[in-house]
């Protein structure tokens, strides 16, 4: 064996499950050997980097099913409104923002904050002294925004789109500062302050270097942003390395042609050193507290029976082209009726291999569908974090609205795993904290609505965000692994990720973080 790059050694491997090996190699970008330490000796080159990891546990890198981090700085920006409770905290929040060229920017806003009172900007409009406002929620499907806002982007009532999307109204036609979903969102960004492209990039090194520091080496990037993205990492790669690698889906919405659908195939050859394109991102519905959630029966308020795609035949169709080109998709499916269409349309599609198919977030979904994951092959998708979203009790607006029986039923990640279906998990940051040590632990122990379900097992939750990720995205057969030939993507932990209790883990500092061979974090 040539001479490695890199040697670690005094480490417990888990690959993901324990070894018994104590000493990698890394050259090349790969895995070159793995061993004892006395291997190791034998291994070193004399211009080879040895790391001793103190004993900590060496696992594959661990992905981040799902992320925005280039899409999620454009939401993240401004007054972070996420610890706001109460419409009281909520106003005295915006009474002291500060301004951006003007603006009052906010996210994180929590559905629950309303107390169940419609979604209104005259709840808040007297403390922004007549400035323009632009409120996220936390849900990244829906925003309030003040009179001036609306003025300014000419929004005066409803309007019709090719999506599901609606300009909330009152009864007497006038726009309540309510969007709901993508394209009636969309309206709001050309008038809103706009990031400039050297702070878009110094926040994108600074956010991916933050990541990295939680364990992450590798993020599925589900949209391909609003910008120029590829040319983007190019730019950054020109200067040096990406801190992870991403893997991007750009978006396929409904009204979408033939050659709108070409262009997202052949977009699939774009690629850097660490990033690459990788898919197509569909929405088959919104969200539960928001109303979009596509469901079999209407929710509390009589939403939620409409599908994102007006004519849920034109998805099955846009599935179908991508899968005949060898593409995978991913779609965003939260209601049990866009789960099932999803199902279906795959299930349409035939065996005999092909891409892989795997749908996202899955917060509620009936008994009934639970093995069709697995006999289809497709991947679920779930994001633990957003559990916190929800309370125990069922008070809460996602709960409210679903009903008891369907709340029952909430992210049903274990009763996945146990009817055989592969299971990546995400954090959807902006949504929720990017923290991989967090979505290990509320995989284990789900909060809120889930909170009395069983959580997975340490090791299942380790093999959500590595091996069961590399088959999500296709690249069993390169990454995932402890194994020479694959991917060097490493992460080291000072506790054992899956005997070490849910809340020890969560808090555990990493060791070091290596993606493509390359050390991107170390303490």
């Amino acid at each position: 064996m040539s001479a490695p790059d890199v040697v670690l050694v005094n480490a417990r491997v888990r690959a993901p499950e324990l070894t018994g090996h104590t000493a990698v190699a890394v050259r090349d970008g790969l895995i070159a050997a793995v061993g004892d330490d006395t291997d190791a000796r034998a291994w070193r080159g004399p211009g080879t980097e040895t790391v001793d990891l103190g004993g900590a546990t060496l696992t594959p890198g661990l992905t981040d099913a799902h992320s925005h981090p280039v899409w999620g700085l454009e939401m993240f920006t401004g007054t972070d409104l996420s610890a706001v409770r109460d419409l009281g905290e909520l106003r005295a929040a915006l009474a002291r923002a500060e301004r951006r060229d003007g603006w009052i920017i906010g996210f994180g806003l929590d559905h629950n904050v309303f107390g169940g009172r419609p979604v209104h900007h005259d709840l808040v409009e007297d403390v922004l002294g007549g400035a323009p406002a632009h409120l996220r929620l936390y849900d990244g499907h829906s925003v309030l925004v003040s009179a001036a806002a609306l003025r300014a982007a000419g929004i005066d009532g409803p309007r019709a789109f090719a999506q599901r999307s609606e300009i909330v109204c009152d009864a007497g036609g006038r726009p309540t500062g309510h969007l709901i979903e993508h394209a009636a969102m969309d309206l709001m960004t050309p008038v809103l302050p706009a990031l400039p492209p050297a702070e878009r990039s110094a926040r994108l090194v600074d956010l991916l270097t933050s990541m990295a520091a939680t364990g992450l080496t590798g993020a599925h990037v589900m949209d391909l942003g609003g910008h120029d993205v590829p040319g983007l990492l190019t730019a950054l790669e020109a200067e040096g390395d990406l801190p992870l690698r991403l893997r991007l889906a750009p978006w396929c919405m409904p009204g979408a042609d033939r050659e709108e659908l070409e262009e997202l195939v052949r977009l699939q050859k774009r690629s850097g050193r660490l990033w690459r394109v990788g898919g197509v991102k569909f929405f088959m519905d919104g969200t539960v507290e928001g109303g979009t959630a596509w469901l079999e029966h209407a929710d509390c308020h009589g939403q939620g029976t409409d599908a994102f795609w007006p004519d849920p035949a034109a998805y099955t169709a846009a599935v179908r082209h991508f899968h005949e080109a060898g593409v995978g998709t991913a779609t965003h499916a939260i209601g049990d009726a866009a789960v099932r269409h999803v199902l279906d349309t795959v299930e349409s599609l035939g065996g005999g291999g092909g891409p892989r198919h795997r749908i996202e977030h899955i917060e509620t979904v009936p008994d009934g569908q639970l093995g069709r994951f697995a006999a289809l092959g497709v991947v679920a998708s779930m994001q633990p974090p957003h559990t916190a979203y929800t309370r125990a009790d069922h008070t809460d607006e996602w709960s409210k609205r679903l009903g008891e029986e369907r709340a029952e039923r909430a992210w049903r990640c274990r009763d996945l795993r146990e009817a055989g279906a592969y299971l990546a998990l995400g954090s959807d940051w902006p949504i929720a904290h990017h923290d991989a040590r967090q979505v290990l632990a509320t995989a284990r122990a789900p909060r809120g609505a889930a909170s009395a379900r069983h959580g997975l097992t340490g090791l299942m939750a380790l093999e959500g965000m590595t091996t069961h990720a590399a088959v999500a995205a296709g690249e069993e057969r390169i990454a995932g692994r402890i194994t020479p030939g694959l991917r060097a993507d490493l992460t080291a932990f000072t506790v054992d990720p899956v005997a070490a209790p849910a809340d020890e883990t969560e808090a555990a500092p990493i060791r070091l973080t290596m993606a493509g061979g390359r050390i991107t974090y170390r303490s």
